[in-house]
């Protein structure tokens, strides 16, 4: 059986509610506490991109990371009292409400905030500028296309990353698709610097295609991509 150094009063109120090392105006410091930590909170969330919070809202994240640990500590450590945690939950709550508030009422706040929708494939080609700012990888990016039964990139007419994180894609007809860029990896693994067959080739880093000769070597006009492979032609069925 354990043995506590000091003997627990169960529902010792005194215990429950304050500590006796710290004073009453320690809760002053809780409050200023909780509003540096949730701005921190907010502003590694907008740096780390939307990837991280994928399927929630910026402030329905930072809700749960400000709120677990108060909440969690609180429920079986017996030297937590819970004035500090009331404290904590009703200035977190609080800041939340602001920053819902501070978007509806500027919306260049939340554009900067959550963010916008940026376009990353336009006519079948990748917005190389847009990808990098995103911080995604062209990986990321064909792997959320590849859900969407994409085969290549002259398959999409336009894709944006939401605010959200979510890919919006909007498609060619099945007959206006063009050829373009493979996003299959096995495919992908046959990048060429040479090309071995003379034809149409998608550049590996941002789709444009580009007709090659025989042993040729070509430099993309668009992003000085070096990497060739042979174009897709599938059509996506709807």
């Amino acid at each position: 059986m354990l043995l506590l150094a000091e003997p627990i009063t169960p529902f010792d109120w005194q215990r429950l509610l304050w500590t006796a090392d710290a004073p009453p105006t320690f809760l002053l410091e809780v409050v200023f506490r909780c509003v540096v930590t949730y701005v921190l909170m907010l502003a590694a969330l907008r740096v780390t991109g939307r990837r991280g919070v994928r399927q929630l809202s910026i402030f329905e994240l930072s809700i749960i990371l400000g709120l677990g640990s108060a909440a969690g500590d609180t429920m079986f450590y017996h030297d937590t009292p819970l004035l500090p945690v009331v404290i904590v939950f009703a200035v977190v709550s609080a800041m939340y409400w602001l920053f819902n508030r501070l978007t509806e009422w500027f919306p260049r706040f939340s554009d900067w905030l959550e963010g916008t929708p940026v376009l990353l494939v336009e006519e079948g080609r990748i917005n190389m500028k847009n990808l990098d700012n995103l911080n995604l990888t062209q990986k990321e990016l064909f792997g959320e296309l590849r859900q969407q039964q994409v085969e290549h990139l002259g398959q999409v007419r336009r894709a944006y990353m939401e605010a959200t994180g979510n890919l919006s894609a909007y498609f060619f007809a099945p007959d206006e698709a063009r050829p373009g860029l493979p996003i299959w990896p096995e495919l992908l693994a046959k990048s060429q610097h040479r090309v071995e067959v003379a034809g149409p080739h998608a550049c590996c880093k941002c789709g444009e295609v580009k007709e090659l000769a025989r042993g040729q070597t070509a430099s993309c006009a668009v992003c000085e991509g070096k990497e060739w492979v042979l174009v897709c032609t599938a059509k996506r069925e709807a």
